[in-house]
C-alpha cells in the first residue's frame, strides 16, 4: 500500500517554537524542514508537505476567521492530500477541533489538531512525540484503504479525542486535554490501539467535502453563581445583540428556584432568545427532567445541551444560526446529535 500524504499546518502555538542559537530566543520554527528535523515522521507518510499561517496565531487571539480559512484551506488541498494536521496552541484548540467538527461535511479523511506544552525546540519537549503519533495517526489506513480516523480529532500526549468531545484540563501537565464523556478514540503506547467501534465513518466513502463558513457570533455564555444578581443575568440573557445563550448550570442541569430567576428565563424566551442547558460539571449530562427548575426551564423554551461541552456548544450555535435565521430550527437541531458532540 502506498504511503499517504499529510498536509501540516501551522496556525500557531508553542509547539512550533524553536532555539535560534545565535539570538538565543524561541522563534518560529520552519516545518519545510520538518523531515530533516523529525526524520521519525518519513517512516508514516510518503510525502509531508507544510503551509505556515501568516501571521501566526496566538491561541488566545484565536477567533472564528482562523476556522473559515482552516476549512476553506483543507477544502482546496483536500484532493491532493490523504490527512491533515494543524498544529495550533492549546489555549483555545479545543475551540477550534469543535467548529472544524461542524463546519466540515463529507469528511472521509482525518483532520487531527496536535500542539504542545513545550516548545518542539526545547530538551524536555513533549511537542516531538504528538508530531510524530498526529501524523502517523492522520497517515492511517485500512486494509480497504480508508482512513481509520476519517473525523476531527484532536491528538495530545497519548491520547486522542474526538475534536468536539475535547476540554483542556491542565495548563501545566503534559497530559492537557480530556474526553470527560466520550471514550478516547485511540491510545498510544508501543502501537496504537485504535476504539474502532466508536469511530464515525463516513455512508459514502467517495463522497464531495464541503464546507459550512457563514457563522453567527451573537452567542454569550453565562455560568450561573452564588450571589448572581437580576441585572446581570438579564443583561446578558435579554441583551438586544445577542441571539443565543449557553447557560453553565450547576450539577445535572440545576440553577436557582427565585422567582426573579425564571421569570428573567421566561422574559428572554418571549424574545425569541436561544437558550441552552449545560453542566458546569466536568463529567455527566443535564437532566431537565430530574428537578421542578429544570422542568421550568424547559417549559420556559430553554433547550437540553446533554453532555456536550461548553466548547461544542458554542462551535455548534454558531454553524446552526448560520445556516438558518429560525430560532425554533436551530433550537430543534441542538437536540440531535450531528457529529458525535452529545451522547443520545
Amino acid at each position: 500500500m502506498n504511503k499517504a500524504s499529510i498536509l501540516l499546518i501551522y496556525t500557531g502555538g508553542t509547539i512550533g517554537m524553536k532555539m535560534d542559537p545565535i539570538e538565543q530566543a524561541l522563534k518560529p520554527f520552519d516545518f519545510e524542514a520538518i523531515i530533516d528535523e523529525v526524520p521519525e515522521l518519513s517512516k508514516f507518510a510518503g510525502r509531508i508537505d507544510s503551509y505556515t499561517f501568516d501571521p501566526l496565531i496566538d491561541s488566545s487571539d484565536v477567533e472564528p476567521g482562523l476556522w473559515q480559512r482552516l476549512a476553506e484551506l483543507i477544502k482546496d488541498k483536500y484532493d491532493d492530500y490523504d490527512g491533515f494536521v494543524i498544529l495550533h496552541g492549546t489555549d483555545t484548540m479545543a475551540y477550534s477541533s469543535s467548529a472544524l467538527s461542524f463546519m466540515l461535511d463529507g469528511l472521509t479523511k482525518p483532520v487531527i489538531f496536535t500542539g504542545s506544552q513545550l516548545p518542539i525546540g526545547t530538551l524536555r519537549t513533549d511537542g516531538k512525540e504528538n508530531l510524530i503519533s498526529a501524523v502517523e495517526i492522520a497517515a492511517a489506513k485500512d486494509p480497504e484503504g480508508h482512513a481509520i480516523v476519517p473525523e476531527v480529532a484532536i491528538y495530545f500526549d497519548s491520547k486522542l479525542i474526538r475534536g468536539n468531545r475535547a476540554v483542556k484540563v491542565s495548563s501545566e501537565h503534559f497530559s492537557a486535554f480530556q474526553s470527560p464523556n466520550y471514550p478516547l478514540l485511540a491510545e498510544a503506547g508501543i502501537n496504537i490501539r485504535y476504539n474502532t467501534d466508536l469511530i464515525r465513518r463516513p455512508l459514502d466513502w467517495y463522497s464531495s467535502l464541503s464546507i459550512n463558513t457563514k457563522l453567527d457570533m451573537r452567542v454569550s455564555i453565562l455560568k450561573l453563581h452564588p450571589g448572581m444578581t437580576p441585572q446581570v443575568m438579564r443583561a446578558v440573557l435579554c441583551g438586544p445583540e445577542t441571539r443565543a445563550v449557553i447557560m453553565e448550570t450547576y450539577g445535572a442541569g440545576n440553577a436557582p428556584t427565585g422567582d426573579w430567576f425564571l421569570n428573567i428565563v421566561r422574559e428572554a424566551g418571549g424574545m425569541g432568545k436561544i437558550l441552552v442547558n449545560v453542566t458546569q460539571c466536568l463529567t455527566g449530562s443535564v437532566d431537565m427532567d430530574l428537578y421542578a427548575n429544570g422542568k421550568a426551564m424547559a417549559r420556559a423554551g430553554v433547550v437540553n445541551g446533554y453532555d456536550g461541552t461548553t466548547e461544542s456548544t458554542l462551535a455548534k450555535l454558531f454553524f446552526l444560526m448560520g445556516k438558518s435565521s429560525d430560532n425554533e430550527w436551530v433550537k430543534e437541531m441542538l437536540t440531535k446529535n450531528l457529529k458525535g458532540e452529545i451522547t443520545k
